[in-house]
Parts: C-alpha cells; sequence; structure tokens
C-alpha cells in the first residue's frame, strides 16, 4: 500500500534562545522527576487539522536555505532522558569518524515533557508531550493534540524540498532505546516517508536497542523457543499499542495493521543490538507485563523480534539485524561502532549479521 500524508504539513523554523538547567546538587533524581538539562536551541513548526505547534530540535546546517552539498540527512532520536543533545553531539561525531561531515546534515529532535516546559518556562506553543508518549506516537498534551508521529512528518517534509536539497539521495531515521521505540513504531505507522521516495530519495530506519517493538498478533516468544499465543490473563494489555495492534494513537487512523505490517516489511531497516545489552534489571529496561511478555532483556527482545518477522514473511522481508560486539546499553557506542557506521553511512561491512 502506498503511503501518503493524510493531511498537508506546514513547516517554517523558528529561533529561540538557548537556555541550560542546572540539576539539582544530589544529582540522584531520575528522568521522572528532574528536567532535561539543555533545551535545543532551533524549533520547527507542525502544523496539522488538530493545530499547530513547534518541536525543539538540533540542526547541524541552516535548512531554512539551499544546502546543495549535502546528499544525506542522518535524524538521531534521543531515549528516555529526552537528551537529544547528547545524541546530536553522537551524530556528530559518527559523521565525522565516516569522513562525511561535508555531506551530511544531522537533525535531533526533542520530545519535552510538561515539567521540562515548566522548568526552562518555554512559551504555550512549544509541543510537550506525557511520559514517553511520544515514543509511541501519542498526541502532544500542549498546545495542541499533535502525534509526535506527525512531527517526525514535518521533519520529512522539509528535507523532501528540493529547493532546499536539491541533491539529497539517503536520510537515515535512527534512534536509541525509547529512541529505537519511536523509530520502529513509526517505521510500522508513519506516514512521512512518502515524501522524500516521490522526489527519489531512499530512506533507511536503524532502531537500536528498544526494549519493546510493535507485534503483530496475539504470538509471543515461548520459553522453550518458538512463537504462540500469550496467555492474556497474565497481561490483559499485552497487545495493546505500543506493544500490539489494539487500540493504537488517532494518527494510525482507519489503516489496517495487515496494511501497515506489509508496509513494514518492504522498508529498509537495520535493526542494531548490544550483545552486552542483556541485563534483566537494567533502569532504564520496560519491565511492565508487556515488555516483559517479549523477552527478558533487550537482546533477547530483539533477537525474537528480527526472528518472528521473519517466520511471518519468510519470502520478501529485505530487513537486517546486525549484533555489536562488546557494547551494552550505550548509544554513542552502537551508532559509532564499525557496525553503527555501516548502517548510516554504507561505510564497510558488518560481519555480525543475524541469520
Amino acid at each position: 500500500m502506498k503511503m501518503t500524508l493524510r493531511a498537508a504539513l506546514a513547516t517554517a523554523l523558528i529561533l529561540i534562545p538557548l537556555v541550560t538547567f542546572a540539576q539539582s546538587e544530589s544529582g540522584t533524581s531520575s528522568e521522572k522527576t528532574v528536567p532535561v538539562k539543555i533545551v535545543a536551541p532551533q524549533t520547527i513548526r507542525v502544523t496539522t487539522p488538530k493545530g499547530s505547534g513547534a518541536l525543539p530540535l538540533y540542526v547541524s546546517r541552516d535548512w531554512s536555505k539551499p544546502q546543495p552539498e549535502v546528499t544525506r540527512a542522518l535524524i538521531i532520536f534521543h531515549g528516555k532522558l529526552r537528551n537529544a543533545d547528547v545524541y546530536y553531539a553522537s551524530g556528530k561525531q559518527a559523521v565525522v569518524a565516516a569522513k562525511a561531515d561535508k555531506t551530511t546534515i544531522v537533525i535531533a529532535p526533542q520530545f519535552l515533557q510538561a515539567l521540562d516546559a515548566d522548568a526552562f518556562h518555554l512559551p504555550p506553543g512549544i509541543l510537550r508531550w506525557a511520559k514517553e508518549g511520544w515514543a509511541g506516537g501519542d498526541d502532544a498534551m500542549l498546545p495542541a493534540p499533535i502525534s509526535s508521529f506527525a512531527a517526525i512528518d514535518a521533519i520529512l517534509l522539509q528535507l523532501a524540498n528540493r529547493t532546499l536539497f536539491p541533491n539529497l539521495t539517503e536520510v537515515i531515521i535512527a534512534g536509541h532505546s525509547a529512541g529505537g521505540q519511536v523509530v520502529q513504531r513509526y517505521t510500522v505507522a508513519g506516514r512521512g516517508e512518502s515524501a522524500l521516495t516521490n522526489v527519489g530519495v531512499h530512506v533507511r530506519y536503524v532502531i537500536a536497542n528498544p526494549s519493546s517493538y510493535v507485534y503483530f498478533n496475539a504470538d509471543r516468544p515461548l520459553p522453550g523457543g518458538g512463537f504462540g499465543p500469550f496467555d492474556g490473563k497474565k497481561c490483559n494489555a499485552y497487545n495493546k499499542w505500543k506493544y500490539g495492534v489494539n487500540d493504537p494513537p488517532p494518527y494510525v487512523g482507519n489503516t489496517s495493521f495487515t496494511d501497515l505490517e506489509n508496509t513494514y516489511i518492504k522498508r529498509d531497516v537495520i535493526y542494531l543490538l548490544g550483545d552486552k545489552d542483556i541485563d534483566p534489571n537494567h533502569p532504564a529496561l520496560d519491565k511492565s507485563c508487556m515488555g516483559e511478555a517479549e523477552g527478558p532483556y533487550r537482546l533477547e527482545r530483539g533477537l525474537d523480534y528480527f526472528h518472528y518477522m521473519q517466520l511471518r514473511h519468510p519470502q520478501g522481508m529485505t530487513q537486517q539485524a546486525w549484533i555489536i560486539p562488546g557494547v551494552a546499553h550505550d548509544g554513542d557506542a552502537m551508532f559509532n561502532s564499525k557496525c553503527g557506521l555501516a548502517a548510516i553511512f554504507d561505510k564497510g561491512t558488518c560481519t555480525t549479521q543475524v541469520k
């Protein structure tokens, strides 16, 4: 099924002051209670039939002006901590390591929570989500019910502007941890890719170490191997979005999951899995019963999901899974590894591909 943008998205860049926020002296608070340290210095306007808002982000070039030298765009997503500055730095480091800094634009969106907006006294038009709701495409709390997926659509539409990017050939959408979750869900349900493919730009999705994935039916990994129906009595929400197909966010609309799955398997997807990301008690691991239904830790969850998709689509699936040796839950190490650079920049090959 050809995926098209449901509503035209108008985009405009707004420069906002760069601001920082000091954490408490104890330094022991978690992302549940502590605002981000810094808010990204630019925003992109996201306009949908539901309203308009501004998404903070980092951009390595002035993309309000033509950038004829740019041939690749790297969009890199933060995790739970909403630390877009850290992921932006990792993305720029990868660009330098790949010797692609002269031809690559790096973009790092930032999905803020209400506590961030309050701490920085941000204007009312800045988009903000409930805790981690952005990772599943939920609507923002304020200033309008705009899906985080619609915000990604707006970024892709900006890159599809041939006046600004006449020589762009490839866009990489990459995320680690909760950022890997938003990329995986967007790969399933996102509509913005067509804006780029319609002008001849290839899109690749790089999904690194997420805690969970969207399953397309009621099956889950079985303790003895293989897949089978999950006992919903143990966890009645296991098949709800963002883990399954029930009750998806409004952005998904009436599109059938059969159509979404058929589109998903044809997309250029590389799963990056750290072979040391095996801590079943990692503080950022999804320990809900829905997450636990997918496996005990991230490496196993990722391998199981890849094999699940292979079983469902023995023909016609071109997705790949690569294991990053010696890396645990570390986005910088994942994207700047040999395999990470190969996934993003087609530099070299990865010898640890999962069959």
